[in-house]
């Protein structure tokens, strides 16, 4: 066992090789190609789970080559650190499911012409970052960044007859190719200055110094912000989730996005050097931004999965909180702080990826069954699909941060260290953590309205469509991977304890962090690691709510008094799925609240056609700015295209003029190499 966890990395990279080849041999039998593509794809993963539970427990780095070419000297190695352990378990936590899903979901949602396609470029995207994480070098690290990047936009780009689909793709390359050139300048600022290109080199802080640190970590933010999807990188992100099949939206939800935050937390944070207060603060207030905007605007849409990929920003907020406040700790050198700060933002991703998952996969199924996913076409769906019902119900109030579900534990934690960072750290600065906390305590709130919103509208009262009254449940192997994803919500939010222990060792390993958070009373106990300041055990909460309904059911029963059912009053009239409310009545008091954010723009057209005062029909449109797309990026692809224009005159179409520009340049670095020399 211990040999196959030594080369367990490229076993599993060969695994999906071999399973890439064989999908595409299968091409023409649909049914086979699927299982040849996710079946193998989920032994890997498997296999790269059981490497990042043993460097987990061990605390010890695995270190191996993918590559070699002996004539060139050519050498591509891995490494299995504690750190890239945690974000690669996270994604064979979530891949697994994902992938059994994929194999009921692709044979509806996929035509059959496209299977290969799909199911392969799923595959590639998977193993790509999973070497993203493991990768120990710049080369490797940016060969797979890329892989990873292409992959997602053709997956993105699966239905592309659609004008939507493709400009969604088209947004997300231009996006990621934007900050992979920041990531490629900042890679080799570094390796000029450390004479290397391996991440224990160009890694290991203080390689710069001065300014050209603000600089690097200006680049390597935006390179890594762009995938992590913080505003005001995030523009891509609402476009591409609801283009690309749904079982994908979990996977790049749940761990492309993780992709962007381990770059910063392994560049931005741990390899730089001691983290700049100026950094910190940067990370605080885009974390902030994101997580209020995020779930601001996703309290607005009605398509469930531009919902989702909202909220997806809002959490990839949260998380940027955690490490924001773990960066300002390091840079005061309050090291049990920082630990507390990096495991709260280290939990985050984990259990984001958890339910962020379930409810991409509920809305899969949801789609599927309604052909729609247009939240105010659907309505009474929890009779016609209750296991999916539940399923978004736990997901739901996880999401939302209630007790006893893992939503709960880390943004409890992030709490406490934004908190105990003002008790903590020196000067005026201090004052943007309860200001952060005081936002974070906002979003949590208005996380709850939008999801109690998402969920009563779909899943209560009547349907409001044909296709949503003939809708039914999904097949098995769409379901069970729902169910295991909901019961991991609940264990995860019930044992947190356990998660805080596996944590220990991975922010033992970073420079600067002392592990504080200690684990009490068997793992169920969830300290802050910090005194006496506070102690949470959810298993107690969940025991004393038991108790409540055991002891309410047993007073009932003694009563025994019969059941009296009548219809629902409906003000004197018959009840329709007409009188409901919709999801946009639902959000208008909070969008009237936040009307300075949405800045909304409403039309009303009264048609009549003998008199205006006799209308006929009055059609109502109403839409929010798109701020981001239309006051920054707007600008600036406006400037870009007229730059670009106006260097045509270079362009001139003359063979002297090209050989005049030759000349001249050859003249400029002749002149630059003397001067050098």
């Amino acid at each position: 066992m211990e040999a196959l966890v030594a080369v367990g990395v490229p076993v599993a990279l060969v695994i999906r090789l071999a399973s890439v080849a064989a999908a595409l041999g299968l091409a023409r039998h649909a049914r086979a190609c699927r299982w040849a593509a996710l079946g193998a794809s989920t032994v890997a993963s498997l296999l790269t789970g059981t490497v990042a539970l043993q460097v987990i427990g061990s605390g010890h780095t695995i270190d191996g080559v993918l590559f070699r070419h002996t004539a060139s000297g050519t050498v591509l190695g891995y490494s299995v650190t504690p750190l890239s352990a945690w974000f690669l378990m996270v994604t064979s936590l979530v891949a697994v499911p994902v992938a059994l899903y994929s194999a009921g979901y692709f044979a509806h949602a996929v035509t059959t012409a496209r299977t290969a396609a799909v199911g392969t470029a799923f595959t590639i995207m998977l193993g790509a970052i999973e070497v993203v994480f493991v990768a120990g070098g710049a080369i490797e690290f940016i060969c797979a960044w890329e892989v990873m990047t292409l992959a997602t936009s053709a997956l993105v780009a699966t239905e592309h007859e659609s004008r939507a689909s493709r400009r969604a793709a088209y947004l997300f390359l231009v996006m990621s190719h934007v900050g992979t050139g920041c990531l490629v300048a900042g890679f080799l600022i570094l390796a000029a200055a450390a004479g290397s290109l391996s991440f224990p080199a160009i890694l290991s802080g203080h390689i710069v110094v001065g300014p050209m640190r603000d600089l690097l970590f200006a680049l390597f933010f935006i390179g890594f912000g762009v995938k992590a999807g913080l505003i005001p990188f995030h523009v891509w992100l609402p476009e591409a989730h609801p283009a690309a099949p749904s079982s994908v939206s979990a996977f790049m939800s749940a761990a492309l996005i993780t992709a962007g935050i381990y770059g910063l937390f392994r560049v931005c944070a741990f390899g730089l050097g001691t983290p700049e207060v100026n950094w910190a603060l940067v990370i605080l207030a885009v974390g902030a931004l994101s997580a209020i905007l995020g779930v601001l605007y996703a309290l607005s849409q009605t398509d469930m999965k531009r919902l989702l990929a909202y909220s997806t920003i809002e959490n990839s907020g949260i998380i940027a909180l955690g490490l924001g406040a773990a960066m300002l700790a390091l840079a005061h050198g309050r090291s049990t702080l920082a630990a507390v700060a990096v495991t709260a933002s280290l939990m985050h991703v984990l259990n984001h990826a958890v339910f962020k998952g379930l409810l991409f996969l509920c809305a899969g199924s949801i789609v599927m069954a309604t052909a729609t996913r247009q939240i105010e076409q659907f309505g009474g769906l929890l009779r016609q699909m209750p296991w999916t019902g539940v399923c978004f119900l736990v997901g739901a109030m996880a999401i939302s941060g209630l007790p006893l579900l893992n939503g709960f534990p880390s943004e409890w934690l992030t709490f406490q260290a934004l908190l105990l960072g003002f008790t903590s750290t020196p000067g005026l600065v201090r004052l943007n953590l309860p200001l952060a906390a005081a936002l974070l305590a906002l979003t949590t709130g208005l996380a709850a309205a939008c999801f109690v919103r998402a969920f009563g509208v779909t899943f209560l009262a009547l349907p409001r469509t044909p296709s949503a009254a003939a809708a039914h449940e999904s097949p098995v192997v769409m379901l069970v991977p729902q169910v295991c994803l909901a019961v991991l919500c609940g264990g995860l939010g019930l044992f947190p304890g356990l998660v805080l222990d596996a944590l220990r060792s991975v922010t033992g390993s970073l420079p600067g962090t002392q592990p504080g958070v200690e684990v009490r009373s068997m793992g169920f106990g969830m300290p802050s690691g910090l005194g006496s300041f506070d102690h949470v055990v959810p298993a107690l909460l969940a025991l004393a709510l038991l108790v409540g309904v055991i002891g309410a059911a047993a007073l009932s029963s003694r009563r025994r008094a019969a059941a009296r059912r009548a219809p629902t009053w409906g003000c004197g009239g018959e009840l329709t799925a007409n009188a409901a409310y919709t999801a946009t009545a639902f959000s208008k008091p909070l969008m009237m609240i936040f009307r300075a954010v949405y800045r909304p723009t409403r039309q009303v057209d009264a048609l009549a056609e003998v008199s205006p005062y006799f209308v006929q029909q009055v059609r109502y449109r109403s839409e929010n700015e798109p701020i981001f797309e239309r006051y920054v990026y707007g600008p600036l692809v406006k400037g870009v295209v007229r730059a670009a224009s106006g260097m045509k005159v270079l362009q001139a179409g003359s063979l002297h003029a090209y050989l005049a520009y030759v000349l001249v340049l050859a003249v400029i670095l002749l002149m630059w190499l003397g001067g050098t020399t």
